[in-house]
């Protein structure tokens, strides 16, 4: 970044204007982003059932498989997590899982 458009991006991030036309977003990464390819032998009936609610939900069966993985990682942190504080905060994960569940 050039001496005057640093400058030009520090006076708009002061003022809390929108700073990005100033980024280049095109190669940025997330490192827990990353995708790592692995392979998994599921039994043809749960294939089968996977791409009944794929078909039903409007997605692809790699879709729901994350979806579904990443809703059972977050639920089984929140847990993990609120077991070890006071009750109320317990109380507030298991609303949290509820949520994320669609349960309320």
């Amino acid at each position: 970044m050039k001496k005057t458009i640093a400058k030009q991006f520090d006076a708009a991030f002061d003022k809390g204007e929108d700073v990005t036309d100033f980024l280049d977003v095109s190669t940025s990464r997330h490192p827990k982003q990353q995708l790592k390819r692995i392979n998994v032998d599921f039994p043809v009936w749960m294939i089968e059932r996977l791409d009944r609610e794929a078909k039903h939900l409007g997605m692809t069966r790699q879709a729901i498989i994350k979806v579904w993985l990443a809703e059972r990682l977050e639920r089984s942190a929140l847990t993990e997590a609120a077991e070890d504080e006071e009750p109320a905060v317990f109380l507030q994960a298991l609303r949290k899982v509820a949520e994320v569940q669609g349960r309320t």
